[in-house]
C-alpha cells in the first residue's frame, strides 16, 4: 500500500517513471527521473511499502548513518511532486526499482495515485542494450498503442514481442485505464555498459523536450556526455577489434538514416526545434 505524505492539488499533472533493473541499461532512464527529481527540486510524497514487492535477499536494505545515528534504509519505489517544471504543467516522478513479486498490484497502486492526482499523461521510461555506436546520435524509440496519441505525438506503434518489464506492465495498465500512455527506449551501445551513460540520459531529455514542446534545461549532462564519449573513444582505440566493430556499426546507423534527410523530415524537425524555442515556423 502506498504511504501517502502529501499530495498537494496538481495543475494538468503528468506521470514519468523509471526502474531500476531490467529495464535501465547503463542506469540510463533511472538517472534521467534523479536529474529532473533536482532540476525541478522536486518534494516526495509517497512511497510503496517494500514489503509487499521485494525479496529482501536482491534488494537488500542498507544501513545508512544520519546525523550521527545509524538507520535502516528500506528501498524501495518513491514518488515525488515538482510543481515547478519547464513542461507549464506539474510532473509526478516514479523513482523506482523493478519489484519482485505482485506486478499487476504494484502497477494498480500507481496507477490509483496517479487517478487520485488528475494524471492523462503516463511516460515510462526504459534503455536497452542494442546495436548503436557511440559517436552517433542516440536512437530513442517513443512508441503508443493508442492511435490518438501516436497521430497527436506523431509516434509508431510498438512491434516488440518478447518479455517485458515493469515498465512494460505499467504503460500497458496506464493504457487499458484510459490514460494517454507513451514509451520511451534508449538504446545503449553494448560494448559501453557501464553506469552512468550521460549520452543515453541526454537523449530521453531531449525526446522528452519533443514530446512537451517545452524545453528542459541540460545543464551538465552535455559535458558529461562528451566526456563519456571520449572515454568510450579511448576503449574503442585500445582494442582493434573494437574499433573496427565501432567503424561498421557508425557505416550501418549512417546508412540507415540516409532516408531520414528527406526535405519533409528535416522541415518537421525544423518545426519542432522552433516550438521548443516559442518561436513560429517561418512561412513557406
Amino acid at each position: 500500500m502506498i504511504e501517502l505524505e502529501d499530495l498537494p492539488e496538481l495543475d494538468n499533472p503528468v506521470l514519468i517513471a523509471a526502474f531500476e533493473g531490467w529495464n535501465d541499461a547503463g542506469e540510463a532512464a533511472t538517472a534521467l527521473i534523479e536529474y529532473l527529481a533536482d532540476l525541478w527540486s522536486a518534494e516526495p510524497v509517497a512511497a510503496l511499502d517494500p514489503e509487499e514487492y521485494y525479496d529482501f535477499q536482491v534488494t537488500r536494505p542498507r544501513v545508512v548513518v544520519d546525523s550521527g545515528q545509524r538507520r535502516i534504509h528500506w528501498r524501495t519505489t518513491r514518488i515525488l511532486v515538482a510543481t515547478n517544471t519547464s513542461l507549464g504543467r506539474d510532473v509526478i516522478l516514479i523513482q523506482g526499482i523493478e519489484p519482485s513479486f505482485h506486478w499487476r498490484a504494484f502497477a494498480i497502486e500507481i496507477l490509483e495515485l496517479a487517478r487520485d492526482a488528475d494524471v492523462t499523461t503516463v511516460v515510462t521510461l526504459g534503455a536497452l542494450m542494442a546495436d548503436v555506436a557511440h559517436t552517433r546520435p542516440i536512437p530513442v524509440t517513443t512508441t503508443s498503442d493508442d492511435e490518438d496519441t501516436r497521430h497527436r505525438h506523431d509516434l509508431e506503434p510498438s512491434t516488440y514481442e518478447g518479455p517485458t518489464g515493469i515498465v512494460g506492465i505499467l504503460a500497458d495498465a496506464a493504457a487499458q485505464a484510459g490514460l494517454e500512455s507513451i514509451s520511451c527506449w534508449a538504446a545503449v551501445p553494448h560494448y559501453a555498459p557501464h553506469s552512468p551513460s550521460p549520452k543515453v540520459t541526454l537523449a530521453l531529455l531531449s525526446r522528452l523536450e519533443e514530446l512537451f514542446d517545452a524545453p528542459i534545461r541540460h545543464g551538465d549532462l552535455e559535458e558529461n556526455a562528451r566526456a563519456w564519449e571520449r572515454g568510450v573513444d579511448e576503449l574503442a582505440q585500445s582494442d582493434e577489434e573494437v574499433a573496427d566493430y565501432v567503424s561498421d556499426l557508425e557505416e550501418a546507423q549512417d546508412t540507415a538514416d540516409l532516408p531520414e534527410a528527406s526535405g519533409d523530415a528535416i522541415a518537421r524537425e525544423f518545426e519542432r526545434y522552433l516550438r521548443r524555442r516559442g518561436s513560429d515556423p517561418p512561412d513557406a
